[in-house]
């Protein structure tokens, strides 16, 4: 099992220069990303913001492999991983260097399986016996605000909020260096959106890098040291989390600011709104 807190680069733990990445065949192919550029280093969480469409996903789906990079670079851990296939990606991960958390936890946790056997599945694969792994999951269940009542049920027998927190701890329960979440708390209502929040900002000090997607700045806000905005599938703001939002530059991060009532109030008045959006396209 790795480290959360080993260094395995000088470097950043998601390197990322010039990434565009089409959909689509040749003559009918559509730009997702334009030219994106960022890194996440070692202990840091970096939130990326946008609406539907905005190329937050593609972003995450780009650094694991699952959707080709059409230009541009990206390594992981110091490891250029632009063009892996299938077999160097299954090697990265079976070294539990970087894992990803999806918006349904269903996606990821085998419905056949007990919670206690998925969330030892990856401690498996990375070399740990039995007992190591069955000790490390119950060694981690606190962290996750997690009962071990639970390890004997289902996915489908426990609460959206629980299989949540049983996904966030399947992707760390190795100790990896890169985690990235894809709204990890949009589908969740705001008692459990509060306490996945609180989790991922404990683990800000633990050394695991964390790239927490959203479209919703106002999540984003308490638990990210930076900030990157992306409209259109580019990337037209970073920052620190304190400046992008008591000083945002670009039009859009405006708009999304003022949608934001827990970051400001109420939502901006519907004029207000109305002149940022026509700010946009001018």
């Amino acid at each position: 099992m790795s480290s959360g807190t080993a260094t395995g680069s000088a470097g950043p733990v998601l390197g990322i220069e010039g990434l565009d990445v089409h959909y689509g065949p040749r003559r009918r192919r559509r730009r997702a990303l334009r030219g994106v550029s960022l890194s996440v280093a070692p202990g840091e969480t970096l939130g990326i913001i946008g609406e539907t469409g905005s190329g937050k996903s593609t972003l995450a789906r780009a650094a694991i492999g699952l959707v080709p990079a059409s230009a541009g670079s990206i390594t992981v851990d110091g490891e250029d991983v632009t063009s892996h296939g299938a077999r160097q990606w299954r090697a990265l991960r079976r070294r539990g260097v970087i894992q990803y958390v999806f918006q349904d936890p269903l996606r990821s946790l085998d419905p056949d399986l007990s919670i206690e056997a998925s969330l030892a599945e990856p401690l498996l694969v990375a070399g740990a016996t039995r007992d190591q792994a069955a000790a490390r999951v119950r060694e981690f269940l606190p962290r996750v605000r997690l009962s071990e009542d639970l390890l004997d049920r289902l996915p489908g027998e426990l609460s959206g909020g629980q299989r949540q927190r049983v996904a966030v701890a399947r992707a760390l329960v190795t100790g990896p260096r890169l985690v990235i979440l894809d709204e990890p708390v949009s589908a969740l209502d705001s008692a459990n959106r509060v306490q996945i929040l609180q989790i991922l900002k404990e683990l800000r000090t633990e050394g695991v890098a964390l790239v927490f997607i959203s479209h919703d700045l106002g999540s984003v806000a308490g638990v990210a040291d930076r900030i990157a905005v992306l409209y259109q599938g580019e990337l037209v703001e970073t920052g620190t989390a304190r400046d992008v939002i008591s000083r945002p530059r670009h039009a859009y991060t405006r708009l999304l600011l003022g949608s934001a009532p827990t970051l400001h109030g109420a939502p901006a008045d519907r004029a207000e709104r109305d002149a940022l959006r026509a700010l946009l396209h001018t």
